[in-house]
C-alpha cells in the first residue's frame, strides 16, 4: 500500500483535507454518503479531533447522524431537515454537528446504536441521531428518524432540537448522573466468559428455535419485514448435514432451506432480470423490498445458494447462484478487483424524481412496448402482469408465479430484452467504497460458488479481488485499512475486516492455490490474534488494542446483517490450526468458544456462525492436502469436493512448490498423485489413488 495514502490514526485530522467554498467540512471527505451532506446548509464535520474539540471548546452538545449512502430513509431526513435552511440555522446555532457514514466507521455505529439500546429500551437503525456531552461524548438523548415537524405521533425534529438544548442548558447535572448510569450498563453489557465449552445441547436448541420461527407458508424467519437470514439457513444445512448418519436423517431442517431459498428467489427480493438480492422485503412473502442492494448480503447468498445446489442438486439453486454471480462481478467489481459497497434504493423516475424501486419497476405499458406478443404474454403469465398492480403508481415489480418456470426460452429471451432497455434508465446510484469486510464475504463467496458450479471464472474474480486488497489496503507495518475510495486507503481496519477476509481467502486457496496468498493469510491470522484478542476473557474486540479509545469495546458473539466477527474469527484460526497442526491458533479459538459461552446459550440460533466453530471443535471435519501434477490432482479435488460437506478442507498443492517446505514438511509430493487426510490432530495413511480418497472420505 503506498504510504502517501495512509491515515495513521482514526479520529485525528493527520490529513489535510480541502473543504470546497460554500461547503461545508464534509466536503474533503471521500465516502459518497458523507459528499452527498457536502452542500447541507448544516455546518456537519467529519468525526475527528476539530469536532470533538470545538464542541468542548464551546460547550455545545454533539449532534452525531450516522447513516449510509444506500439507506432511504436517511435520504428522507436529509431532504427534509438536513435541507432545510431554518433547521439547519438552528443545528449550527445550538450544537457541533458530527456525520458519520456508518460503512467506514463500524465501531462508532456499534458503540451508539448500542447506546440508543439503553437509552431508548428498544432497537436502533438508520438515521441514527444521538446526542453526545462534549466532555466525553456520552450519549444523553437518542433517536432514529425524526420527521421536521411532528406527525403520526412522532416529535418534530426542530422541536426535538430546542428540547434536548433546553435540557442540556438546565438539567447538566442530571445529565452527568444519567450518563454515569449509562457507563456501567456499557462496561457490563457483554456476558462473563464461561470457563467450559458452551454445552452441546445448543445445536439441538438452535434446531427447534428456528422451526419455531419458520414461515410454513412463505418461507424464512419470523414476519415482515423479512430478512434473508442466510445464517439461519447455514446452520439447518449443516444440522442436516450432520444427522446424514442417523436413522433418521433431519429432512425437515433441508425442507426449510429450500423452502425459504425458493420463495425468496421466486419473489421480488430476488431482482428477475439483473439478478442479485434485495436488503429485505418489506412483506412477509417476498413480494416487494426496500431496493438496496448491498454487496455483504449477495456474497453470503451466493455461498448459500451454490451450496444448497450441492447439498439438494435442485438446478434453481444452481441458476440462482450463477445469475447472483453474474451480476456482483458485472455491475459490482471495480476494473482494479475490488468490490464495491451498495446500490442505492432509490433512483430517478420518470418525471424526474428520486424515488424508491424506480430503477427495476414496470408498467404493462412499457412491457408490451418492448416484446412481440408471445413474449409478452408469456412475462404476463408468468410474473402476474394480468393481477392487479403490486407497487406503486401502479407499476410492477416483478415476482415469479409459483408453478413457473424462468428457464423457458420464450421468457428468457423476453428477460434479455426487459435488461437490455432497463439499462439505459439512470442507474441507482452506486457507493463505490471497498470495504475490506465485505469483499471478504463476496471472495468467500465466489471461491465456494467457482468449486460448486465449476466456474474458473468466479475463481479468477476472486483473485482479483483478493489481489486488490493485498495491494491496496495491506501494509507490512500498519497492517489492513477498512475502506478505499478514490486512491486512499483509510481506517485502520477492524475485526471484521480480518476474520473475513482471511476466511474467505482460505476458501479461495481451496478453488485455487496461491503460496504467496498462503503466506499473507499466515500474517492476517497473526496479526488478528495478536491485536485483537482478549487476552484476559477469550475472544476478539471489534476494534484493536491500539484504536482509538470510545466508550467502551465492544465484543460480541451474535450475527447480525452479517455474520459475527468473533465466529468467523474462530471457524478460521481452527481451520488454520487443524491444517498446520498449530496449537496457538487452535487455542485462541477455544478461548472464543469459552468467551462466548453464556451468549451462544442464551439464543443459540442468534450465534449460527460460533455454533459451526463449536461444531467443528467438537467433530472437527477432514483436512485434505492434494500433492501431485495439476491435471491428475484437479480431478482428485472436484471428486472430493463435488458433495456438500461444509466442515471438509481441500487443498491441491502443485507437486514441485517450494515455498511450502516448511508449512507441509510431512506433506511431501510422491511420484505420482497423493493425499494426505487428517480429521482434527488424526492423519491417516497418505492415499495414492482416487479410489482410496474417496473410500476414506466415505468412512
Amino acid at each position: 500500500m503506498d504510504p502517501g495514502f495512509r491515515d495513521d490514526k482514526v479520529g485525528t485530522d493527520m490529513e489535510k483535507k480541502i473543504v470546497k467554498p460554500g461547503q461545508n467540512k464534509l466536503s474533503g471527505e471521500t465516502s459518497p454518503y458523507l459528499l452527498q451532506h457536502a452542500d447541507n446548509p448544516v455546518d456537519w464535520y467529519p468525526w475527528g479531533d476539530e469536532a470533538l474539540n470545538k464542541a468542548r471548546e464551546e460547550n455545545k452538545p454533539i449532534l452525531l447522524s450516522i447513516g449510509y449512502s444506500a439507506c432511504h430513509w436517511c435520504h428522507v431526513m436529509a431532504h427534509e431537515s438536513f435541507e432545510d435552511p431554518q433547521i439547519a440555522e438552528q443545528m449550527n446555532r445550538l450544537f457541533v454537528n458530527i456525520k458519520v457514514d456508518r460503512e467506514e466507521r463500524p465501531d462508532l455505529d456499534r458503540v451508539y446504536q448500542t447506546a440508543h439500546q439503553v437509552l431508548a429500551q428498544r432497537a436502533g437503525g438508520w438515521p441514527l441521531t444521538v446526542f453526545l456531552d462534549p466532555a466525553d461524548q456520552m450519549p444523553f438523548f437518542a433517536g432514529t428518524y425524526f420527521p421536521p415537524t411532528s406527525r403520526h405521533g412522532m416529535p418534530g425534529f426542530a422541536d426535538v432540537l430546542m428540547r434536548i438544548d433546553e435540557f442540556y442548558r438546565k438539567e447538566h447535572e442530571g445529565l452527568r448522573k444519567q450518563a454515569e448510569s449509562l457507563q456501567a450498563v456499557l462496561t457490563q453489557i457483554e456476558a462473563p466468559a464461561g470457563e467450559d465449552l458452551p454445552a452441546a445441547t445448543v445445536f439441538k436448541q438452535a434446531r427447534q428455535a428456528l422451526e419455531q420461527d419458520f414461515d410454513r407458508r412463505y418461507g424464512g424467519f419470523g414476519q415482515a419485514p423479512k430478512f434473508p437470514h442466510p445464517g439461519f439457513c447455514q446452520r439447518l444445512l449443516r444440522h442436516w448435514r450432520a444427522t446424514a448418519r442417523e436413522p433418521n436423517q433431519d429432512v425437515q431442517a433441508l425442507y426449510m432451506v429450500s423452502h425459504t431459498l425458493g420463495q425468496m428467489a421466486r419473489g421480488g427480493l430476488y431482482d428477475q432480470l439483473g439478478g442479485g438480492f434485495f436488503r429485505y422485503s418489506v412483506d412477509a412473502y417476498w413480494a416487494i423490498p426496500h431496493f438496496e442492494k448491498m454487496l455483504y448480503d449477495n456474497g453470503q447468498l451466493l455461498a448459500l445458494y451454490a451450496q444448497a445446489w450441492q447439498a439438494s442438486a435442485d438446478p434453481y439453486y444452481r441458476d440462482i447462484a450463477n445469475a447472483t454471480a453474474d451480476w456482483a462481478i458485472r455491475e459490482m467489481q471495480s476494473p482494479d478487483g475490488g468490490f464495491y459497497a451498495t446500490l442505492d434504493a432509490d433512483s430517478v423516475d420518470d418525471d424526474g424524481q428520486k424515488t424508491e424501486g424506480a430503477f427495476y419497476t414496470w408498467t404493462p405499458a412499457e412491457i408490451k412496448g418492448l416484446l412481440n406478443d408471445d413474449e409478452f404474454l408469456a412475462v404476463e403469465t408468468a410474473y402476474g402482469l394480468d393481477q392487479p398492480p403490486n407497487f406503486e403508481n401502479s407499476r410492477w415489480h416483478l415476482n415469479l408465479r409459483q408453478g413457473q418456470s424462468p428457464d423457458t426460452g420464450l421468457l428468457a429471451d423476453a428477460r434479455m430484452k426487459l435488461l437490455k432497455a432497463r439499462g439505459q434508465r439512470t442507474r441507482p446510484a452506486r457507493d463505490e467504497k471497498i470495504i475490506c469486510s465485505w469483499n471478504g464475504l463476496m471472495i468467500q463467496g465466489l471461491a465456494i460458488a467457482a468449486r460448486a458450479l465449476d466456474r474458473d471464472d468466479l475463481a479468477e474474480s476472486a483473485m482479483r479481488a483478493a489481489n486488490f486488497v493485498r495491494e491496496k489496503l495491506w501494509d507490512d507495518e500498519d497492517g489492513l485499512r477498512s475502506v478505499y475510495k478514490d486512491g486512499r486507503a483509510r481506517f485502520p481496519a477492524y475485526l471484521d475486516d480480518y476474520a473475513f477476509l482471511l476466511n474467505g481467502l482460505l476458501e479461495l486457496l481451496q478453488t485455487r492455490w496461491d503460496s504467496p496468498l498462503f503466506g499473507f493469510c499466515l500474517t492476517l491470522a497473526r496479526r488478528l490474534v495478536d491485536d485483537f484478542e482478549d487476552r484476559d476473557h477469550g475472544g476478539f474486540f471489534f476494534t484493536a488494542h491500539q484504536h482509538e479509545k470510545l466508550l467502551f469495546r465492544p465484543k460480541t458473539f451474535t450475527d447480525e446483517a452479517v455474520p459475527a466477527g468473533n465466529g468467523v474469527a474462530t471457524v478460521a484460526l481452527q481451520r488454520l490450526g487443524f491444517l498446520l497442526g498449530d496449537t496457538g491458533f487452535l487455542q485462541a479459538a477455544q478461548n472464543a468458544l469459552r468467551s462466548g459461552k453464556s451468549a451462544i446459550e442464551r439464543y443459540p440460533p442468534g450465534h449460527a456462525t460460533m455454533l459451526d466453530a463449536l461444531e467443528e471443535h467438537l467433530q472437527p471435519g477432514e483436512t485434505i492436502v492434494i500433492r501431485g501434477e495439476a491435471e491428475d490432482a484437479a480431478r482428485w479435488r472436484k471428486a472430493a469436493t463435488m458433495a456438500y460437506a461444509p466442515k471438509r478442507q481441500v487443498y491441491l498443492l502443485s507437486g514441485d512448490d517450494e515455498e511450502l517446505a516448511d508449512a507441509f514438511a510431512d506433506k511431501r509430493a510422491g511420484q505420482g498423485t497423493v493425499a494426505y487426510l487428517c480429521t482434527g490432530h488424526v492423519c491417516s495413511e497418505p492415499l495414492t489413488t482416487m479410489d482410496g480418497l474417496l473410500a476414506a472420505i466415505a468412512n
